[in-house]
């Protein structure tokens, strides 16, 4: 079998860095539309610093776990073209880059601001843990990738300073929860009775345990949405009709369950992502629909309130 050319270094390390996940650091922006900023360029252009600050970082961490895993990965039928375990890119090389750029961004995070660094610290913290002990922890392994995202739509408040509402983490939680035990089902499917000398944590995990807690949480992430659209602060100060999103997130995650039980997907979340047109279209109207109500609803009170003062002031004329 002829052996493939290896890729040129710069191109082996950005495809290392794995750009192509970024979509998970979209988290960040989660703040910036629920505090109705989306649209002041000031706000947007610092929380897009931190997008592209937790693409860095979350590269760093993807480098150091591909070092520590590289003998594994070379006997996985996918990971084995990663660019650590095909040779592409020598691990001394991935070593340093991974340094510099935990370094790096760490340094610049404290500049930008205390708040914001600190959760950047936080999340590398937290991530160097999963590689090194987290992730052969059953549970703790997908709780530890969980809290990343957590720590993301945190650091979206912090950088524009802005309160974190409670009920947005909760509901970054339980997504990346779904999504975290969702990829553990489907390693465990691809690679079948083999899963646990690919990833010895994959023993611990069953398909009816997994199947058990994926329609756990799809109920609970639910009912925290549900809940969120019609008792939060942001929906009772400023639009009243937000639960009419709450069918397109059912769908939503109806949608991704679908992909994993009836396609097989699911092993990689950003992919079903990119390439599944129903859940484009989903978020997409699921935006377009929050940004309309953030414009034009209002609380019915304070439009009677408003009314009435127009009512008075007239008199008084």
């Amino acid at each position: 079998m002829t052996q493939s050319p290896k890729k040129p270094l710069p191109i082996a390390l950005i495809k290392a860095l794995r750009l192509k996940q970024a979509p998970k650091n979209l988290f960040v922006y989660v703040a910036l539309v629920f505090s109705n900023n989306l649209f002041q360029p000031a706000l947007l252009g610092m929380v897009t610093v931190a997008f592209v600050m937790f693409c860095l970082v979350a590269g760093s961490v993807y480098l150091l776990n591909d070092i520590l895993d590289v003998e594994a990965d070379r006997k996985h039928p996918k990971k084995c073209l990663r660019p650590i375990a095909s040779g592409d890119l020598p691990i001394p090389v991935a070593r340093v880059v991974s340094v510099l750029l935990m370094v790096g961004c760490t340094a610049v995070s404290f500049l930008i601001g205390w708040e914001f660094g600190v959760v950047i610290l936080a999340y590398l913290i937290l991530q160097i843990f999963y590689c090194f002990r987290g992730k052969h922890i059953v549970l703790v392994d997908v709780f530890a990738l969980a809290g990343g995202f957590v720590l993301r739509t945190l650091a979206g408040a912090v950088i524009i300073h802005v309160p974190s509402s409670q009920w947005l983490l909760l509901f970054s939680l339980q997504i990346a929860l779904f999504l975290g035990f969702g990829k553990r089902r489907q390693e465990i499917v691809l690679l079948g009775e083999n899963a646990d000398k690919h990833r010895a944590i994959l023993e611990d995990y069953s398909l009816p345990f997994l199947d058990q807690i994926l329609v756990m949480i799809a109920g609970v992430t639910i009912v925290c949405y549900s809940v969120y659209s019609v008792e939060s602060g942001t929906a009772k100060e400023h639009i009243p009709h937000l639960w009419i999103t709450v069918p397109m997130v059912i769908y939503g995650i109806c949608r991704y369950l679908y992909l994993v039980y009836q396609k097989g997907w699911g092993g990689a979340p950003d992919e079903a992502l990119r390439e599944d047109r129903g859940l484009q279209v989903v978020i997409l109207i699921w935006l377009v629909t929050v940004l309309f109500l953030f414009k034009f609803d209002r609380p019915l009170n304070t439009s009677k309130r408003v009314g009435k003062q127009i009512t008075q002031t007239d008199r008084g004329q």
